[in-house]
């Protein structure tokens, strides 16, 4: 009896520890219907390299993972790059993560801007509305690069209907801003605030937008109760 009862707790430590991700701080939950959905996303999230770099929330890959799988099997998005975006993080921490999901690594970890009227430091508030100066959460897919007022910018189509549909129209499109800085955050003691824009550092600009054009995914996230409710591609 005392080897059977061993042998039971050892088995069920192990159970725990391969469906736990190794980067996430605290366990996932999960029920029948979502254990082998949320079992690949693990396997996934645990096989990530990010090397020096810092990693994603554990809930903000998942929902970003299902959006991007679905994504791809419609055609709508066609390259294996993933920007996540977590709008739920202080808009001081580097909160865009750049992921080669043929490789499984973090290519790029980097400061990236919110709209003005979504907040201060953090983003509360968003909008899909014209002349809002908020952003707009959800799946996008990268169109071209052209030149406009802030230099090379990187078009954005919202593929979510009624949440970020208007993003093209409304120019929100991917672009350099020098708010976007560690020294703009030292004497201003936040990120500057685009018009709604997801702004980077100069420095980064060029050769991130070059790397996800082309309908590669991007998913800007945060744990917005409407926003769940109203998504078609987070399940």
């Amino acid at each position: 009896m005392v080897y059977n009862f061993f042998t039971s707790v050892f088995f069920l430590f192990f159970t725990i520890s391969t469906t736990t991700p190794k980067h996430a701080e605290t366990p996932v939950k999960t029920n029948n219907a979502e254990v082998n959905a949320v079992s690949e996303t693990v396997s996934v999230y645990n096989t990530i390299r990010a090397h020096s770099l810092s990693m994603p929330k554990f809930e903000c890959f998942q929902k970003a993972m299902n959006g991007f799988k679905k994504l791809k099997a419609e055609g709508k998005i066609k390259k294996d790059i993933l920007t996540l975006i977590d709008f739920s993080q202080s808009s001081n921490t580097k909160r865009l993560w750049i992921i080669d999901m043929a490789t499984n690594t973090v290519l790029y970890n980097t400061l990236v801007a919110h709209g003005r009227n979504s907040g201060d430091e953090f983003a509360t508030a968003f909008s899909n509305v014209a002349s809002s100066n908020k952003s707009s959460l959800g799946f996008y897919a990268t169109g071209e690069i052209y030149q406009g007022k802030h230099g090379a910018s990187l078009r954005l189509d919202g593929l979510e209907q009624g949440i970020n549909s208007n993003a093209r129209s409304r120019a929100v499109v991917m672009h350099a801003a020098d708010y976007v800085t560690e020294g703009f955050i030292k004497a201003h003691k936040r990120l500057g605030r685009s018009q709604g824009c997801p702004a980077l550092p100069p420095t980064l600009n060029k050769e991130v937008i070059n790397l996800i054009k082309g309908k590669s995914c991007l998913f800007i996230y945060h744990p917005s109760q409407s926003y769940a409710a109203s998504s078609k591609l987070l399940s």
